[in-house]
């Protein structure tokens, strides 16, 4: 389903924001005089303001009186003196809020903003920016159905975005929106086994990069089990099971499950009010 472009606005213009409206206005799911972003930061909004030309401010306010659809990408200690700001200013019946904040439910959001606010509530992940992200979302009570095919549609212009319950979001956190640094580590350890077996550091990371690269499209293009994937180049006692008997003897599966039940576990933390950030 086709939405007719909106204004869209973000509070806060790091990283993640960042990520989420360059890929938006790449794909041309939004249009550059139709984006507003506010920031602490002037150098920040003076960057953006340059080299995309969308509107900024650093009055939260303006991007609610401006946009349709509000993105809220703050650290989440922030969040309630955020709400407490552009409340007066949203209107039930045009905006829709949209949480980009680690662990922060949509009934913190509504505890914050006026009776009806339609929210949704997101976890997308930086490689967004090159149109390769991991998002999901989870509606609050008042978000519609075309509220979720909205944020489905924006969200899918920079990668993969599913529906999920809010209850399953902070795992999202800990797997998808952590998950590139776990990936980012292990390419830069492979790309080190490389040196260390004797490569140039040039061809171990441009090796290592295109293996993981590769690797992640077979798994999505055939459809096939990782595991059957796997087996395919593991033949007996040949250098490939050697390596993965190494792996399994240094714990790799269980130290990835515990690194996503670690971030999941902060990410719960996160969301309680009562949390020392």
């Amino acid at each position: 389903m086709s939405h007719p472009v909106k204004s869209v606005g973000f509070i806060g213009a790091g990283n993640m924001a960042t990520a989420l409206f360059e890929g938006m206005l790449k794909k041309g799911v939004a249009i550059a005089s139709k984006v507003i972003a506010s920031d602490p930061s002037a150098a920040c909004l003076e960057k953006h303001s340059k080299s995309l030309g969308i509107r900024t401010t650093q009055r939260n306010t303006e991007v609610a009186t401006f946009a349709d659809v509000i993105f809220v990408a703050v650290k989440p200690n922030v969040v309630p003196a955020v709400l407490r700001d552009i409340s007066p200013a949203i209107d039930v019946k045009r905006h829709l809020v949209v949480s980009v904040c680690a662990g922060v439910t949509c009934t913190t959001f509504a505890n914050d903003l006026p009776d009806g606010a339609r929210i949704v509530r997101v976890m997308p992940n930086t490689p967004a920016l090159v149109g390769a992200g991991a998002a999901a979302f989870a509606l609050g009570a008042h978000a519609s159905a075309s509220d979720a095919d909205l944020v489905k549609e924006l969200l899918s212009a920079t990668g993969v975005a599913v529906q999920v319950s809010e209850k399953e979001l902070d795992a999202v956190t800990g797997l998808s929106g952590s998950g590139p640094a776990y990936v980012f580590q292990f390419i830069e350890a492979l790309s080190d086994g490389g040196v260390r077996a004797g490569l140039p550091r040039p061809t171990a990371h441009a090796l290592a990069v295109q293996t993981v690269l590769g690797s992640a499209l077979m798994v999505q293009q055939t459809g096939l089990h990782p595991g059957v994937l796997k087996d395919q180049v593991t033949s007996p006692g040949g250098t490939t099971i050697t390596g993965v008997h190494a792996l399994e003897d240094g714990g790799m599966r269980g130290t990835v499950i515990s690194a996503v039940l670690a971030a999941t576990k902060r990410a719960e933390e996160l969301g309680k009010p009562a949390a020392k950030l």
